[in-house]
């Protein structure tokens, strides 16, 4: 597999960009409620882990630069942001890699990107947990009680990570990591990932709950995220060989559903209701995601619980009914 997403990623192209090029948007997070939330995405390096091979699904490699970017550069995209920030609760930054990866984002500015929004109650940032150190969370200290460090396990079983997602880690090194930082007093939210590849639908919905429950205790949000298609990647691959199809709506809720207990699990899908995102038919895609967004606010059973019935649940349903007969479970980790 390792080969395959290597060769696709030699022929992708990174969008060319201005150097003070920033991408900023306006959406709500579940924080105390529901919140205002200003996204920024930084043009940085990268992940270090594309340039090793790269995770099977994950196509924001598109965005990122093709040469380090230096603190000042960055810095200067922080500001040009900051004039379309309205004093949002929530301030999410993402820059397509790991935060806290002082390869990506040197340390000095990682203090200094944050220390430009101190009207914010909280403010997200993403890493790997190879990142998550004592050094990075005693610079990062004085923030703890507005900075949530967000951490993509996708799944608790090791197999699912090397072999579906080539991921890099290990369900124990996320643990590890994220109550080091949860020990510290930082705030977690994990993503867990829907149906990533050579998975059943059947089994991509018990492993999104496992890694759910597995992940509960250090997380103070998960978020669950169906695979959607993006381009370049290994699951583009199948996709247009016919051997991969998108999570259906019916999963998520299936997910939610059963891990409504938790308190703490929330979805809000990447293009849903098309083709290269989660889907069911076009009679039920926006009721089920105008749902699946209402209790991931609310986290009210009772949304997901008793939702209108649609013909497409029924082919839904004998697609788990005979997965669950024909394939066996996910190996052992």
């Amino acid at each position: 597999m390792i080969d395959q997403i290597r060769e696709i990623r030699a022929r992708a192209k990174r969008e060319e960009r201005p150097e003070d090029y920033v991408a900023t948007w306006k959406e709500y997070e579940p924080f105390k409620g529901k919140k205002r939330s200003f996204v920024l995405v930084l043009r940085t390096h990268g992940c270090f882990w594309f340039y090793h091979s790269g995770c099977s699904m994950c196509g924001y490699f598109s965005d990122t630069n093709p040469t380090p970017v230096s603190g000042k550069n960055i810095i200067t995209q922080v500001e040009k942001a900051r004039k379309f920030y309205s004093g949002e609760e929530v301030v999410k930054i993402y820059n397509s890699g790991s935060f806290l990866d002082p390869n990506e984002i040197d340390p000095d500015t990682q203090v200094k990107i944050i220390e430009s929004f101190p009207e914010a109650e909280r403010i997200i940032i993403e890493t790997r947990p190879e990142f998550i150190n004592e050094d990075n969370l005693d610079r990062l200290g004085d923030f703890k009680e507005r900075l949530m460090i967000a951490i993509g396990l996708e799944s608790s079983n090791d197999n699912v990570l090397k072999y579906s997602i080539n991921k890099g880690f290990t369900s124990l090194l996320y643990l590890e990591r994220a109550s080091m930082a949860k020990n510290k007093g930082f705030s977690i939210k994990t993503y867990i990932l829907l149906k990533p590849p050579f998975l059943t639908e059947h089994q991509a919905i018990e492993d999104s709950i496992n890694s759910a429950i597995f992940s509960s205790n250090v997380s103070d949000i998960i978020s669950l995220n169906p695979v959607n298609v993006q381009n370049f990647t290994l699951v583009e691959r199948l996709w247009n060989e016919g051997y991969y199809r998108p999570p259906w709506l019916w999963s998520v809720v299936e997910v939610l559903k059963r891990t409504s207990n938790l308190k703490k699990v929330v979805s809000f899908p990447t293009a849903p209701g098309s083709l290269r995102g989660a889907h069911n038919c076009k009679g039920c895609d926006d009721y089920i995601i105008r749902a699946i967004e209402d209790f991931s606010f609310e986290q009210d059973p009772e949304i997901i619980e008793n939702l209108p019935e649609c013909e497409c649940k029924k082919k839904w349903e004998k697609i788990i009914n005979f997965e669950k007969l024909s394939f066996t479970t996910i190996g052992d980790q």
